[in-house]
């Protein structure tokens, strides 16, 4: 690789400082494909400039619920630009994602009024 190739690139480092996620987590996204690093000569991985995008977007989609099988699967137009909305290609997995976190959001809704009256009553009130 030769060292203007290199000036292009990132180290993992450099790619943590630019987007605030761990180095650990950053090898963790190169591992699973959702990055694209190559070995400088070194021997150490670098990454190009868009990675910056990529891991932003990908902790983007983590923070939203998303798995990383599910990140993977999405297409270009998810992991690769920064701040994107939808796709069509993924709105059905964002609908998906949403009425799963919504099933969560009623369950731990029956539990805080369970543990409110078990309060209030001072005893634990039968299942429904």
């Amino acid at each position: 690789m030769t060292q203007s190739i290199e000036q292009k690139l990132l180290s993992i480092g450099e790619l943590a400082r630019e987007t605030g996620a761990s180095v650990r987590s950053i090898r963790h996204y190169d591992e699973h494909a959702l990055l694209t690093s190559v070995r400088a000569t070194n021997g150490y991985r670098v990454f190009p400039i868009a990675a910056i995008t990529q891991v932003r977007q990908i902790q983007r989609m983590i923070a939203t619920g998303f798995s990383l099988a599910d990140i993977l699967s999405f297409p270009d137009c998810m992991r690769m630009i920064e701040g994107a909305g939808t796709c069509p290609e993924t709105s059905a997995a964002q609908r998906k994602r949403l009425a799963s976190i919504e099933r969560q959001i009623a369950d731990l809704e029956r539990r805080r009024a369970r543990l409110l009256k078990t309060l209030a009553e001072g005893a634990v009130p039968p299942l429904d």
